[in-house]
């Protein structure tokens, strides 16, 4: 038995995993849409297509991630994914082509699925380590994506200012490059606590498997939360700037936002450890489509700064409930192929969401009309999920 210290220290290490593969490489993107729609002329549609490649790719990484696993360690392809992440996120910074641009955003999909899952099956064996807080555990895990956004928040309006006064021509491909640097530094802490935990095969068990279908509403719920979660989390900062928010307070907008996702492990864990069943997922959802439902009923900073807040806080912990709900149900000779089979109907919702956001953003009503269709869709999300049930097997 690992003493808690090192369960806190090595849980922290790899949350750099979701740091890197949500915080800055998907969420950073929000911050850096507006720029570059304004400069390469994008409309809605292409911009949410930018996100929906990258969710593409995330689909393709978390199919073949099992497969992988049979043949190389977890350690490996958690470095792996993290690594060539930071790289395709440098390319990004070197090309403005729509196509090429679409081409990256997928292959730093991928890149982050293998990150994401590996990760999330080292943070889950650290839980069954000490089991009674694998709610704040898995909730610390993901709750890194805070500091990836916090940290994205920060670097990102410094580097474009520095582009403005420095004359460069596009001052986004500086920021990218800002990002992927910061990726590589985070890799190197990554590398190290992964280092500590020592992983066992991932080959699957002949004599247990996932059955999805005993899990069908908690993973139609969980993709209505990809595909609704997801358009908030692209055209929140476009939607203020519409809106006439000033920099500084869209800097401190979505430094709020990762703030939430780092507490969100403290404010949710009860939840997580206490049921078994759908109701995590679905309470989270319904306080989503709260979330995403204010900015259409007020644009006052004060409600704004509240919006982004409660976002942040609950978004995640839906992510990390999908995790626990595998955890709680199924053995540890299936989590792998079960949190493979969430991580896959996330990433549907999230190649849907950006696009069809987008295009009823490109309509009458703008960016208004996208939010509706991402509160609806979370509030869906939120009715299904209840209907999960708690699977009995015999661990």
């Amino acid at each position: 038995m690992k003493s808690p210290l090192h369960i806190a220290l090595a849980t922290l290490g790899l949350s750099c995993a979701a740091a890197i593969s949500l915080g800055l490489s998907r969420f950073s993107f929000a911050l850096l849409l507006p720029p570059m729609r304004e400069d390469l002329q994008w409309s809605y549609f292409l911009a949410g297509s930018m996100n929906t490649a990258n969710a593409f790719g995330y689909l393709s990484g978390a199919l073949v991630t099992p497969l992988l696993l049979q043949r190389m360690s977890t350690n490996l392809l958690l470095l792996v994914g993290a690594m060539a992440t930071a790289i395709f996120m440098l390319f990004t910074a070197l090309s403005d082509s729509p196509a090429a641009l679409l081409v990256l955003r997928y292959l730093a999909g991928i890149a982050s699925a293998f990150s994401f899952v590996t990760g999330g099956i080292l943070t889950t064996r650290l839980g069954n380590l000490y089991g009674r807080r694998i709610g704040l555990i898995l909730g610390t895990y993901y709750g890194g994506a805070g500091l990836g956004i916090v940290l994205s928040a920060q670097l990102i309006p410094q580097a474009l200012s520095y582009g403005q006064r420095t004359e460069w021509p596009r001052g986004w491909q500086i920021a990218w490059i800002t990002l992927a640097a910061l990726c590589i530094l985070l890799t190197i802490a990554l590398a190290k606590s992964a280092s500590t935990v020592h992983a066992k095969s991932d080959t699957p068990s002949m004599h247990t498997r996932f059955r999805a279908v005993e899990f069908g509403y908690g993973l139609v719920g969980y993709g209505l939360f990809g595909v609704g979660y997801i358009g908030y989390m692209t055209f929140i900062v476009a939607f203020l700037r519409e809106h006439g928010m000033a920099t500084s307070s869209i800097t401190a907008f979505y430094t709020l936002l990762g703030i939430g996702v780092c507490m969100s492990s403290f404010l949710w864990a009860w939840l997580l450890d206490r049921y078994k069943d759908g109701r995590p997922m679905a309470i989270l959802n319904l306080l989503l489509s709260i979330a995403t439902a204010i900015p259409l009923i007020s644009d006052h900073i004060v409600p704004l700064f509240f919006s982004g807040l409660l976002f942040g806080s609950v978004f995640l912990s839906v992510v990390a409930s999908t995790t626990a709900l595998v955890r709680h149900n199924v053995p540890p000779s299936s989590w792998s192929s079960g949190i493979s089979a969430f991580t896959t109907v996330f990433a549907l919702g999230q190649i849907v969401g950006p696009s069809i956001t987008g295009w009823l953003s490109d309509g009458q009503g703008g960016l208004e009309r996208g939010f509706i269709f991402s509160a609806m869709s979370l509030f869906a999300g939120s009715v299904i999920s209840l209907r999960q049930r708690h699977v009995a097997h015999k661990h």
